[in-house]
């Protein structure tokens, strides 16, 4: 679709959210949209339909993105059938059809060109909206299977937008022909940084640059799993590397005493921070190994980079979720994935082998990379003109 095929702004409606799995991922496909447009001498109006204590709350004003919120209902998983007929449960799916007439309302008033639903259960009633009012619906998967609110409307759905070839044979059947494999959009500045910006901004002065850097994140919050076997075995792992930390605000000055114990000369090549912000970039060009979690956005960045990982999954997330985008990565060699109990031993002897083998690390970023699409938010921006187009024709 060209500029001068759409004199009034291109209207976009974005759903999804409560966590930045969901909300990133939108955000930076209205970013790359709306310099698409731009490009051609267009301009995009967006509104962003969320939950009003969701990350998108802060995330889309921020980005001077109107935002409406309509009423939800969070769905409490269980694996007992009869407990998923709890009194909560059943108060918040009686709230869906009120939120569902809430969005026709938002919809038929702002028009879109097309939806595009990024997850969380906030975007069933809006998606369900933009069916009832015969606006091309976008949905975007970012992990292996569709998560629960993709599945609600993936029968609604114009297109379904995955982020991985191996999710294509996990979709119903009846809906596969609408699938396309996009990848899931990565921050552009994720991939930008540079190594000696790392040490220069943290002033890492006590690192050997002639040994591999390791970097430890259990997210914005920490990780009390992964602090804890990083932990037990910090004499070790720095005998082999230089190590960046991020544990959470919260679990500093307890990892802070631990590190206090160390041999000064092992302590160098240890940097020790609550979070990492604006310098993230510039710490995963450093990394030669990341240890982290598995979150879908945490795999795109991964492997849109080519860093090799070992891979600790959140055991609660939904849908076992990190269990099984970890365990693809590792059944293709493009990762090491810890299932299960995880004890420094394990962790040692999943670390240790990249730490020790150069080769082997530079074969592991390579499957990695193989992964990795770091032009998702074009595909999932072509997606979205695509869908536009075809309504209007």
């Amino acid at each position: 679709m060209d500029a001068s095929s759409h004199p009034r702004p291109f209207r976009l409606l974005v759903t999804g959210g409560g966590t930045g799995g969901h909300t990133y991922p939108a955000l930076t496909a209205v970013r790359t949209l709306r310099g698409r447009l731009a490009a051609e001498g267009a301009t995009l109006d967006v509104l962003w339909i969320g939950t009003a204590d969701g990350l998108e709350a802060r995330v889309a004003p921020a980005e001077g993105i109107a935002f409406r919120t309509v009423a939800t209902g969070k769905i409490r998983r269980s694996a007992n059938p009869l407990k998923m007929l709890s009194a909560a449960n059943v108060k918040d799916m009686a709230r869906v059809p009120l939120g569902v007439a809430q969005a026709r309302t938002i919809v038929s008033e702002f028009q879109p060109d097309v939806v595009l639903a990024t997850g969380g259960y906030v975007a069933v009633p809006a998606g369900l909206a933009a069916r009832l009012c015969k606006r091309p619906l976008v949905l975007h998967e970012q992990t292996v299977r569709l998560g629960l609110a993709n599945r609600k409307l993936a029968g609604s759905a114009t297109r379904i937008a995955v982020s991985s070839e191996s999710s294509l044979p996990l979709l119903p059947a009846e809906v596969r022909d609408r699938a396309v494999v996009t990848g899931n959009p990565v921050r552009p500045e994720i991939l930008t940084g540079h190594p000696d910006k790392a040490v220069h901004t943290l002033n890492l002065t006590g690192f050997d640059r002639r040994l591999p850097t390791v970097y430890v994140t259990g997210g914005a919050q920490g990780a009390q799993q992964i602090n804890g076997v990083v932990r037990e075995v910090l004499p070790w792992l720095l005998g082999h590397a230089n190590v960046i930390h991020q544990c959470g605000p919260a679990n500093v000055d307890e990892l802070r005493s631990a590190a206090a114990a160390l041999d000064p000369f092992l302590a160098g090549r240890y940097h020790l921070t609550g979070f990492v912000g604006p310098e993230l970039p510039d710490v995963l060009a450093l990394a030669d190994v990341v240890v982290s979690r598995s979150g879908a956005g945490t795999l795109a960045e991964l492997t849109a980079l080519g860093k090799p990982a070992v891979f600790v999954p959140l055991a609660t997330s939904a849908g076992n979720e990190q269990a099984h985008n970890a365990r693809h990565l590792a059944d293709a060699g493009a990762a090491v994935a810890l299932l299960g109990e995880v004890t420094g031993r394990s962790l040692a002897e999943a670390v240790g082998p990249l730490l020790t083998d150069p080769a082997g690390r530079t074969a592991m970023a390579a499957r990695a990379r193989a992964y990795g699409r770091p032009d998702a938010a074009d595909r999932l921006v072509d997606v979205l003109l695509s869908a536009a187009a075809g309504a209007s024709d």
